[in-house]
């Protein structure tokens, strides 16, 4: 197979978790311009939807679902309409998240517990769906866990205090790494990306109060609207077809 065509994504369908605005639609949109049919849930389904039009412009079939992720069968629901309408589950981007900020010492329980349902609990139940329907159909499939840099290393208060986004972007690290182990048998290849700074609705306090915050990027600006493309292209792609376990860095060499 020709280098270019290892990244041909043509008759696979991906679900892409909160898939209607920020990271999670540049990543559907490197999706669906690498052919594969997509699949948009979040809780706000009119975002899942306008980018649903907007993207079944480049050919691709398109399907705009509401979701939560902490709630089981509405995840059972939007894998079984994926298969039932758009052929099959071949690629799941695992992007919801949620963040609460506080200090460790003020963290309340009802913050620390809706981030670890969404962050964590949510991926580990999107995976578990999407992958039962990948072992039934005895094709593999490619599972990309969107965790961060923040699942990396700490940070100082001052740009970010929420110890609970860190661990859960944390555990998803390394929840990806063992069901890497778990699920290679049935030729799922389970990865992740670490993104560095994104200008995006849960980011944009962070960026818009820590006036110096690019200085501490080595390539000296926040990613931009094609910087994940490619990583998740790659990861959800024949182009990876030897690499599972694995944490993708994109943080223009933040963590170097």
């Amino acid at each position: 197979m020709r280098s270019l065509e290892l990244f041909g994504l043509f008759g696979k369908t991906a679900i892409v978790t909160g898939g209607g605005s920020g990271i999670g639609r540049q990543m559907a949109e490197g999706l669906a311009e690498a052919g594969a049919n997509l699949v948009l849930c979040a809780r706000r389904v009119e975002r899942c939807e306008a980018a649903a039009e907007e993207l079944a412009k480049l050919g691709v079939r398109t399907l705009a679902l509401a979701c939560d992720v902490r709630d089981p069968e509405q995840i059972s629901s939007v894998v079984a309409r994926a298969r039932d309408e758009l052929g099959s589950v071949d690629i799941l981007v695992n992007n919801a998240g949620t963040v609460w900020g506080a200090p460790p010492e003020d963290m309340p329980l009802e913050g620390w517990q809706k981030v670890v349902d969404v962050n964590l609990t949510g991926v580990f139940l999107f995976a578990q769906a999407a992958g039962r329907a990948m072992i039934d159909a005895g094709t593999g499939g490619s599972i990309v866990n969107i965790a961060s840099v923040a699942g990396l290393h700490g940070a100082p208060a001052e740009v970010t205090n929420t110890v609970v986004y860190h661990a859960t972007k944390g555990g998803v690290i390394s929840f990806s790494r063992d069901l890497a182990w778990k699920w290679a048998r049935h030729g799922i290849r389970v990865n992740s990306i670490a993104p560095g700074w994104f200008p995006s609705d849960m980011s944009s306090f962070v960026l818009d109060s820590v006036p110096d915050l690019e200085q501490r990027i080595p390539l000296g600006r926040f990613g931009g609207p094609d910087d994940l493309k490619g990583a998740v292209v790659f990861l959800a792609s024949p182009a990876s077809g030897f690499v599972t376990g694995h944490t993708l860095v994109v943080d223009g060499g933040q963590s170097a």
